[in-house]
């Protein structure tokens, strides 16, 4: 009877027990499987693979493609840069900036090249006469510092889109560097409503914006000293010169002791 009593005893104990079995098959399921070659590899690659680059315009910067991948290589001449201004090595930010610089300077050449004929054809209201070169000191003064004034802010503007506030405790880092959302020359300033909104189309009136700008900026350049040589207008000196090439003497009709 006392054998009975213990053996019924340790059965019900056993049931409360936890199972040797259970436990180790337990044990087994939850220990992660081991990887093959191809999954771990494509582990690595995953975890290595930088963020994705939000685009801008229809762009997304590129290291591997000249400049970043940026509009403006066209034929003949391909990616030209005999400078080295966006050589392998150069950051993203600095070719931002050097792109921001070009198209400014394109677009105040643009401007600069039809000012050059307009203001040597028309005296305007303040009788600015002769080269384009010797005009703006025949403007009055208060004239002059408005137009300073007015360009001041506008470029103070630019700065306040494209620019990172400075930090003075950490200028060598903040100083010169672009906001990472702004895309080189656009201001949103666009009252003809003239951007595409297609990257290809936004990329293809880029490349054309540049191109035009950097005929301009060698056209003013050359018109400026052309009139600081000889101190004659544009129309003046393409008349002078096709007097010369067409056989007569430019000088016929001046006087003596007169510079004509």
């Amino acid at each position: 009877m006392k054998l009975v009593i213990i053996s019924a005893a340790i059965s019900a104990a056993s049931a409360f027990a936890p199972s040797a079995t259970t436990s180790t098959f337990s044990a087994l399921h939850s220990a992660p499987e081991p990887l093959s070659d191809a999954e771990e590899i494509a582990a690595v690659e995953e975890a290595a693979a930088p963020a994705p680059v939000a685009t801008i315009n229809g762009w997304a910067p590129d290291p591997l493609l000249p400049c970043f991948g940026l509009p403006g290589v066209v034929a003949p001449t391909g990616f030209f840069d005999p400078l080295g201004f966006a050589q392998t090595g150069i950051s993203l930010n600095d070719v931002k900036r050097n792109r921001e610089a070009e198209l400014m300077h394109g677009r105040v050449a643009m401007i600069a090249s039809i000012g050059y004929f307009a203001g040597e054809f028309v005296s305007g209201p303040f009788n600015a006469v002769g080269p384009a070169n010797d005009q703006l000191q025949q403007v009055p003064f208060p004239v002059v510092l408005l137009l300073g004034v007015a360009i001041g802010s506008v470029e103070i503007k630019r700065a306040q889109r494209g620019w990172i506030e400075p930090d003075l405790g950490n200028w060598n880092k903040t100083l010169w560097t672009l906001r990472e959302n702004y895309y080189p020359g656009d201001l949103d300033f666009d009252p003809l409503g003239l951007k595409p909104t297609e990257p290809k189309d936004f990329a293809t009136m880029q490349t054309r914006e540049l191109q035009n700008g950097r005929l301009a900026m060698i056209g003013v350049a050359g018109m400026c000293a052309q009139e600081l040589v000889n101190h004659r207008t544009i129309m003046e000196t393409f008349s002078f010169y096709s007097k010369v090439y067409g056989g007569s003497d430019p000088y016929a009709m001046c006087g003596d002791m007169v510079v004509c």
